[in-house]
């Protein structure tokens, strides 16, 4: 096997579709002992290695030799993408950074789940492609969950024709609560100084307007913010429909969504989304998700359009760490 041979490995739990296995697993064929071998290797494969991203929707590398945020910070930069920083998105989640462009996936407690979405579909600007690194794997549990959005959304058509193209031709609306200060005990805890990148109120009123938010500031010093009309469904160049949204995440996951979900997603026209029809697009992406278990060391290359993620809740003592980083839209 040459040293730049791309060597495809497969477990029992991936997913097969007519067009991929999901996600498409890509094992060090030995050749590759430093991070400076496998960033060559990247480069010799990356024609191949995006025609399998775009077509599976995520790419795990294992075996690599990846240990530390500095060294996924290298493997990483080898894609030769353009960064796209914490400090720079709308994120809402608590992240500690390592480099400038390595940090936490989340800050969240183990016990708590994090939904299926796609990493800041509910904000106006998103990454393109997102790089997770297991630095080290939780003793049980701590899976990241990964979903092909777009068979999720061909399943939708199938099952309510009526109900998908209001999501298409409606898109969506997101009310988010940002706190006075950051809060790691919540998987939203970051504040909307954070958030916005902004030291006071008059920054923080331009940036919402710029962006095209409407919001109301609360007694607590909270910020309430309403978005813009952003897609539900996006259409890529190739044709392919996917369920482009965080639907799930908030359904499941935000505060008091699960009850009323208008508190937080409506269509973008500021009607209500069935919660029937919520409850269906949870149950029809448990077909088409598959659970990574993590290995130290793994590297996941996931395209954002394409695949959404979670967390699994995790237990016992040894600190589960996945560190990401993200890559911008033109990537």
């Amino acid at each position: 096997m040459s040293a730049t041979e791309l060597n495809y490995a497969a477990v029992p739990t991936q997913l097969t579709f007519d067009d991929s296995v999901f996600p498409c697993i890509v094992v060090n064929n030995n050749n590759a002992s430093t991070v400076e071998e496998a960033v060559a290797f990247i480069r010799a494969n990356k024609p191949e290695l995006e025609t399998k991203l775009r077509s599976a929707g995520a790419v795990l590398f294992r075996g690599f030799p990846i240990n530390s945020a500095e060294t996924f910070d290298t493997f990483s930069a080898g894609f030769d993408y353009d960064n796209f920083t914490y400090q720079e998105s709308l994120s809402n989640a608590v992240r500690i950074n390592f480099t400038e462009r390595v940090f936490t996936a989340n800050e969240a407690p183990k016990d708590v789940e994090i939904y299926l979405h796609h990493e800041m579909a509910q904000t106006p600007i998103s990454p393109s492609k997102l790089f997770f690194f297991c630095k080290s794997a939780a003793e049980e549990g701590g899976a990241t969950p990964l979903c092909r959005s777009d068979k999720l959304f061909s399943a939708l058509k199938q099952f309510d024709s009526q109900l998908a193209d209001d999501f298409e031709q409606k898109g969506l609306k997101y009310t988010t609560y940002m706190p006075a200060a950051d809060d790691a005990t919540s998987g939203q805890g970051r504040s909307w100084k954070s958030t916005l990148s902004v030291q006071n109120k008059e920054e923080a009123h331009s940036k919402l307007t710029e962006l095209g938010y409407k919001w109301e500031w609360l007694e607590d010093g909270s910020l309430k913010a309403i978005t813009p009309v952003l897609p539900a469904v996006v259409t890529l160049e190739n044709g392919v429909q996917v369920f482009y949204n965080q639907l799930i995440a908030a359904y499941m996951g935000w505060k008091g969504v699960r009850e009323n979900p208008s508190v937080a997603i409506t269509f973008g026209d500021g009607s209500a989304i069935p919660k029937a029809g919520l409850d269906k697009i949870v149950e029809l992406s448990k077909e088409f998700t598959f659970d990574l278990a993590w290995q130290d060391g793994d590297v996941a290359l996931v395209d954002n359009e394409m695949a959404m993620h979670g967390r699994r809740p995790f237990t016992g003592e040894r600190k589960r760490q996945v560190l990401v980083a993200l890559t911008a839209a033109n990537a």
